[in-house]
């Protein structure tokens, strides 16, 4: 069972960045057939994608996140990156990586989670 592992959340100020790391457990089993993605999640709230690497390689990012979130993976590494830039008080969530498998065809995986405050 591949396991996902955030870790990089924190405070920030306004203004300022935190880059997000997600480890997999172990090399993911065809792994060109996944999309990886970052999600957030406020309390009361349904957890919502922020960015997604399609196959292909093709970045999509959430309006209220565009140009100023980049997301990046190393897949010899087996690691999904989230740089955050200029963070609002409103990028406030948990953030969650994911791991899936358009269609079903394959498992797909959560991260645990990591909290994300920016404040000043």
């Amino acid at each position: 069972q591949v396991q996902l592992v955030e870790s990089g959340g924190g405070l920030a100020q306004p203004g300022g960045s935190l880059r997000l790391s997600c480890v997999a457990s172990e090399s993911m089993p065809a792994d060109h057939l996944y999309e990886w993605a970052w999600y957030r999640q406020t309390p009361g709230t349904p957890r919502t994608s922020v960015a997604v690497i399609r196959r292909g390689g093709r970045s999509v990012y959430a309006d209220a996140v565009k140009g100023r979130f980049t997301i990046s993976r190393d897949s010899a590494e087996n690691t999904l990156f989230l740089q955050m830039d200029n963070l609002k008080p409103e990028d406030t969530a948990v953030y969650y990586c994911r791991a899936e498998s358009p269609g079903g065809v394959l498992p797909n995986y959560w991260g645990n989670g990591t909290q994300v405050t920016v404040s000043s």
